[in-house]
């Protein structure tokens, strides 16, 4: 059973790298085998997003799936299918040994991921889901997408830049093969990089206090499944021969065996770990009658204190003042839906930001308040919005960013363009340029010259083209303002005002 379970983790992990190597851009608008699969098959993200929004959507259909495997095997998918687990599992076994707590104490610490759960669910009852901030799945796929993938292209990069310097006439060739096949399209950079590098390396680094330390007290979805856990028909049982020597409470990795004969079924991964190392082989699994199984002891007043700590953070949060007032610069992609509703179903997975062509959809952290820590925004002076891109879209696994066609992408507003006469070349230098008009990429350009004549220092008159904007063509892609000259402050600047998202939003300005 061990040996089974290895290759099932190798298996899952590796199409999990798979998906999400696959998950960028490859010479077309279309993605067809986005990572967002696995999040498809995550329970605990389904039953957030229903009770924060109200909606249940197709995919979840794949959620419910994993919740009858659960039925019927316990938390197989913690120590078989989560590729998370799996990581997590081979940071532990790093150490050598395992230093487990007092069992009293340990008691306690198995049960702290049930009340997270419980106050997660609350705040997402009460419109405040926080639960893409620490389900497994949503934060692996951030943090691959955030900190390890720009941090393998960059030594890629460094690589090939060192072969080039040498004189090795294929380093060229190959550079473009491992982009057009494993390497992402660009060199990705992100703000907040540090931070969440720094959350992801503690989560792991965890492992070294004891062995899966995550998946036995922090994690969500450990916790979801593991209340369905409870019900399952797949048990580890014992013979007769059992002389309780303890080898397999000390190998177990879930904390299950607290004793050899005190089992607890929402805990146990079904490693087979104690199967293993019994050294009387008297370790079983199958669907049989037994004794009846332990399970944590949950502290009712505990209960309740999560449940009402999940409401009362969020209506503090409801009642911040960066709720209130909007920000001008939280520019959304394309596709995404309103803003309350947005956050309501942004996981802040980061798939979005894998895609983006030019690297302009960034993680947040506070310009939107706690529920939008991480979600999408796109800065200009980073990158812009791809004319003929669809790729968030079709990425997104909620529907927070709804699925468009290039036509439809194309007539949705994200912001508009504003000019700052103060800095822009030709008011403030009278001298003609044409950036911003030259790049702007709508049909019918929605920047144009108004020439007007200058009295320059010398009294000398002199016609200048000054570029103005018409909002009714601009969508705020932003290329205007990554592509404007003056690097420290662009002259050129979008902000959300006329998004078609937002109806409070929207100026109905007339063609200038």
């Amino acid at each position: 059973m061990k040996n089974l379970r290895v290759i099932s983790q190798w298996l899952f992990f590796l199409i999990f790298i798979f998906l999400f190597v696959q998950t960028t851009y490859r010479g077309v608008d279309e993605i067809s085998y986005p990572v967002r699969i696995f999040l498809f098959f995550d329970p605990l993200i389904a039953i957030s997003t229903i009770i924060s929004s109200h909606r249940i959507a197709f995919y979840m259909i794949f959620s419910a799936i994993t919740l009858l495997f659960t039925l019927f095997m316990g938390r197989f998918f913690c120590g078989w299918v989560c590729p998370f687990g799996t990581l997590n599992q081979w940071i532990a076994n790093l150490k050598k040994s395992s230093s487990l707590f007092l069992s009293k104490r340990q008691n306690q610490l198995i049960s702290l991921k049930y009340y997270l759960l419980i106050f997660f669910l609350a705040s997402s009852f009460f419109s405040l889901p926080l639960i893409g901030l620490f389900d497994p799945l949503s934060l692996l796929i951030r943090s691959f997408t955030i900190v390890i993938e720009p941090i393998v292209s960059f030594i890629f990069s460094l690589i090939f830049e060192i072969l080039n310097l040498l004189g090795f006439r294929y380093a060229f060739d190959i550079n473009q093969f491992l982009k057009e096949t494993i390497l992402p399209f660009r060199e990705p950079h992100y703000i907040h990089f540090l931070l969440v590098g720094f959350l992801f390396f503690i989560i792991l680094s965890l492992n070294f206090i004891e062995k899966r330390f995550w998946c036995k007290y922090l994690c969500p979805l450990g916790a979801l499944l593991g209340i369905f856990a409870r019900f399952s028909i797949f048990i580890r049982y014992t013979g007769d021969r059992c002389n309780l020597c303890g080898d397999c409470s000390n190998v177990c990795p879930s904390n299950a065996l607290i004793l050899p004969e005190k089992w607890l079924k929402s805990e146990c991964f079904f490693c087979g770990q104690c199967q293993n190392i019994c050294p009387k082989r008297d370790v079983h699994f199958g669907f049989v009658k037994t004794k009846k199984a332990f399970y944590p002891s949950l502290s009712r007043r505990r209960f309740i204190s999560s449940a009402l700590g999940g409401f009362f953070f969020s209506f503090f949060i409801r009642i911040d003042p960066v709720k209130k007032k909007k920000d001008p610069f939280l520019i959304r992609p394309p596709g995404a839906i309103s803003e309350d509703e947005f956050l309501k179903r942004c996981i802040k997975c980061g798939e979005c930001m894998k895609v983006c062509l030019t690297g302009g959809l960034q993680p947040l952290f506070l310009e939107a308040g706690i529920d939008g820590i991480f979600s999408p925004v796109l800065v200009p002076k980073i990158g812009y919005c791809q004319y003929y891109c669809t790729l968030c879209g079709q990425v997104c696994p909620t529907g927070a960013i709804k699925k468009l066609t290039i036509k439809e992408k194309q007539k949705i507003k994200i912001g508009i363009a504003t000019i700052d006469t103060t800095r822009c070349i030709p008011y403030l230098y009278g001298v003609d340029c044409i950036v911003c008009e030259e790049h702007c990429p709508t049909e019918k350009k929605a920047i144009w010259f108004k020439e007007e004549e200058k009295v320059m220092k010398n009294g000398k008159k002199k016609k200048v083209k000054l570029p103005k904007v018409d909002p009714e063509l601009c969508i705020g892609c932003g290329i205007c303002e990554y592509k404007c000259p003056l690097l420290d402050k662009p002259a050129i600047i979008v902000t959300n005002l006329g998004e078609t998202r937002e109806e409070e939003n929207y100026i109905p300005i007339p063609s200038i």
